[in-house]
């Protein structure tokens, strides 16, 4: 279906209990807030969504609000219903594609199904069956399912006769451990599987907003109530600071503009100079780009690999000690001494990981100390191979106790300038042991003539409040007012 885009959608799961609460307000509105879990480590790693497509778009009410949960950063997910009675489901509004869908009571054997609600045609006054078969692919497993037609009430608006996807089979680890139900694309029709109409458009042909536009709020603060907005017809100002600067969309599918040069600390990165793709993408917690500027800025701002990372920090503390033992030739027992003597605070992959990078630091000094290397010359051998070792999992890290002097990362667009600071594009993750932080950009090479391109994720819009205009063809950014 076209160029695959790497989601990089973290899905993360926790054993207690979420606490959802919703209430009326004298302005129609409904808003939800929830209790926030620390994000682990392990899910992070395991549930990497990968798309089809690169498409996007919206349209509701005249204003119609959908207030959305922020699941640490990484998941942006709100309420809709759909039958009559309203059948509640909890959605991911994904500007990145256009289908709507939603488990089925007939998904029976896809164990992520019964984690989650499922939708039952028989509980639906409305509900009509049309069953011509569909499969949404993705990277890491597929869903797949039937259409179906019925009502679909978002925020205070109903959609009569709305196409949507129930889901008879899901793949295991993505969506076993997502917080979200389903997925409510706002892309535009021509990406939509099957060519169903996309719900935002089902919006304006029915007469439900007097303009055409949305506009998304996505705020970055764990410690808020209110993870997010989406506003149909209409913005709301309390989200944003200063006026909207507007580019026009520029190829109809997906929410697709025109980037211009990417700064680190005011240096320009070369490649999209003279512009690049890139595609707004509300379903991704992540920034993707070309690799020759994703690896610019990860080396600028200190992100390595994991096992790389943790290499080094084992090397930095426990090196000058094992250098020590290793002169002193009193090797025998030390090793395991020296390590119960110390503290596995700080580690993000426990005390075995520890005791295995020990180990090859030792053999690689042992090696150097054979070739009468110096002090320094061996750590900074020791250094380089840290450098070297794979990563497994893709992802870099940073150090979190250097935040505050990494540089901020610019992205230039309309001849404007859109800087991104480490608090904004930087992952905070719980682990067993330790806080980690992961760099939120990562690789995605596309060739000519369709790439360079980038995907800009909600490390990106929750820093800016976006109006996507679908009746000036255009979208709009201002700063985001947390």
């Amino acid at each position: 279906m076209g160029i695959k885009f790497l989601l990089h959608a973290i899905c993360v799961w926790t054993s207690t209990t979420c606490w959802v609460l919703t209430a009326s307000t004298d302005d129609g509105l409904v808003r939800v807030s929830l209790k926030k879990q620390p994000l682990d480590l392990k899910r992070l790693n395991a549930a990497r969504i990968t798309r089809v497509g690169l498409e996007s778009n919206v349209n509701d009410q005249g204003a119609g609000v959908v207030y959305l949960k922020n699941y640490l950063d990484t998941q942006y997910y709100g309420e809709i219903g759909i039958g009559s009675p309203s059948q509640s489901f909890s959605v991911v509004f994904d500007t990145a594609s256009s289908n709507l869908w939603v488990p089925s009571s007939k998904c029976l054997f896809s164990i992520p199904c019964h984690l989650h609600s499922k939708f039952r045609a028989r509980w639906s006054s409305t509900y009509t069956k049309i069953g011509i078969p569909c499969t949404i692919n993705y990277d890491y497993g597929d869903v797949s399912g039937f259409f179906s037609l019925d009502h679909v009430k978002v925020g205070e608006i109903i959609v009569q006769d709305q196409e949507f996807i129930e889901i008879t089979r899901e793949a295991f680890v993505p969506f076993l451990v997502a917080k979200y139900d389903g997925i409510l694309g706002l892309g535009f029709p021509e990406i939509s599987v099957e060519q169903a109409t996309p719900l935002w458009f089902s919006m304006m042909q029915q007469g439900h907003i007097n303009h055409k536009l949305f506009s998304l709020w996505l705020s970055g603060d764990l410690t808020s109530e209110l993870g997010g907005e989406i506003v149909f017809g209409g913005l709301d100002w309390r989200h944003f600071r200063g006026g909207h600067t507007y580019v026009p969309v520029t190829r109809s599918g997906y929410w697709e503009i025109v980037v211009g040069d990417i700064l680190v600390e005011s240096i320009s990165t070369g490649v999209c100079k003279f512009g690049c793709a890139a595609i707004l993408d509300s379903g991704t917690p992540l920034i993707a780009g070309p690799t020759q500027i994703v690896d610019q800025i990860n080396s600028a701002i200190g992100a390595e690999g994991i096992v790389s990372m943790e290499c080094k920090n084992v090397a930095s503390k426990y090196g000058y000690a094992l250098w020590n033992t290793l002169i002193s030739g009193k090797v025998s027992g030390r090793l395991k001494t020296l390590l119960e003597d110390e503290t596995m605070e700080g580690s993000a992959m426990g005390e075995s990981a520890v005791c295995t990078f020990c180990e090859m630091i030792v053999f690689w000094i042992q090696v150097q100390l054979k070739q009468q290397k110096t002090k320094d010359a061996v750590f900074q051998y020791v250094d380089q191979l840290c450098d070297d070792l794979p990563n497994p999992i893709g992802r870099s890290f940073v150090n979190c106790g250097s935040l505050e002097i990494l540089p901020d990362v610019t992205f230039t667009i309309g001849n404007k300038s859109f800087p991104l600071t480490p608090q904004q594009y930087i992952l905070k993750v719980e682990t067993s042991y330790s806080t980690v932080c992961v760099s939120g950009f990562v690789p995605l090479d596309v060739p000519p003539p369709r790439g360079p391109i980038w995907v800009l994720g909600d490390r990106f819009l929750s820093a800016y409040h976006t109006v996507f205009d679908f009746g000036n063809m255009r979208v709009g950014f201002a700063k985001s007012a947390n």
